[in-house]
């Protein structure tokens, strides 16, 4: 079962969890630190939806997943764990992601319930378009208008543009993880933005990366952000880059290796968020 939670692999937790945080922190008043008990609440809610969009997936791409090298020993399509047994447990996380979303404030619970649908629709995305690394953006980053809502009961225009950073990040991020991937995928029919894009994908990657960390300028700038907070942006760029350079597109450790950093570049801008608070 953790497993099928991807329990073993904790950074995409982390990816859904640093929106919310940056947004927890940039939304709390200016001098003050965000609230402990708020940001608990949060990871554990990262914890049962991350889990509980993997599971989704897994459910839904159970045939794809044995035909792909990287996804055959996957609890479904190996047989550890069946459909049946996947869906019970795919029941029992969003219960607790509902608890946690109950805890929250009345339009934060709408704002969070909003994501549902993201969350059932990305799994279809990579049968339809190149570009299903951008629906995982949407998807990944809602957590900033939650975050924001949940501290200030509204959404204002520095969750916008941290939100909209958050997409373009991922874009680059994913499409990174996609190139692991892409000989099987082209065997299977599935679509990426690492098949779309091909020997192209570095300088898009920088595309992406260069638009995120505008953005989060933006963002900053948009909710009153400080010298300590664009000192943290200026950090991240400087990460971002260090990623591009050093990923091989064609070497699959390589790409996940790089993928991985991404953990390090949502502690980066959170540094630079909560420093600005403190400071």
């Amino acid at each position: 079962m953790l497993r099928l939670a991807r329990a073993d692999r904790p950074i995409g937790t982390w990816l859904l969890l640093w929106p919310c945080l940056w947004a927890i922190t940039m939304a709390t008043d200016k001098g003050s630190l965000p609230e402990f008990e708020l940001m608990v609440l949060f990871a554990l809610g990262a914890i049962f939806m991350r889990g509980a969009g993997c599971t989704l997936n897994d459910i839904i791409d159970r045939k794809f997943d044995g035909l792909v090298e990287r996804t055959a020993l996957r609890p479904i399509p190996s047989k550890q764990i069946s459909v049946v047994g996947a869906f019970i447990f795919l029941c029992l996380q969003l219960a607790g992601g509902l608890w946690v979303l109950l805890q929250l404030n009345p339009f934060a619970q709408i704002i969070g319930a909003s994501s549902l649908g993201l969350m059932v629709i990305y799994p279809f995305m990579k049968r339809i378009t190149y570009w299903p690394q951008f629906i995982l953006g949407l998807t990944f980053n809602w957590g900033a208008f939650l975050g924001w809502a949940a501290v200030t009961g509204t959404i204002e225009l520095g969750a916008i543009y941290l939100y909209a950073g958050g997409v373009f990040w991922t874009l680059g991020y994913d499409t990174i993880y996609a190139h692991q991937d892409k000989e099987d995928d082209m065997m299977i029919g599935i679509k990426s933005t690492a098949l779309k894009l091909g020997q192209a994908s570095k300088l898009f990657i920088f595309l992406f990366y260069t638009i995120a960390v505008i953005l989060f300028g933006m963002a900053g700038h948009a909710s009153g952000q400080g010298g300590v907070y664009m000192l943290g942006v200026s950090f991240m760029i400087i990460h971002l880059i260090f990623q591009i350079g050093r990923v091989d597109l064609d070497n699959s450790e390589s790409c996940l290796e790089v993928f991985r950093l991404n953990t390090w570049t949502g502690l980066i801008l959170f540094a630079g968020v909560f420093g600005d608070q403190l400071l």
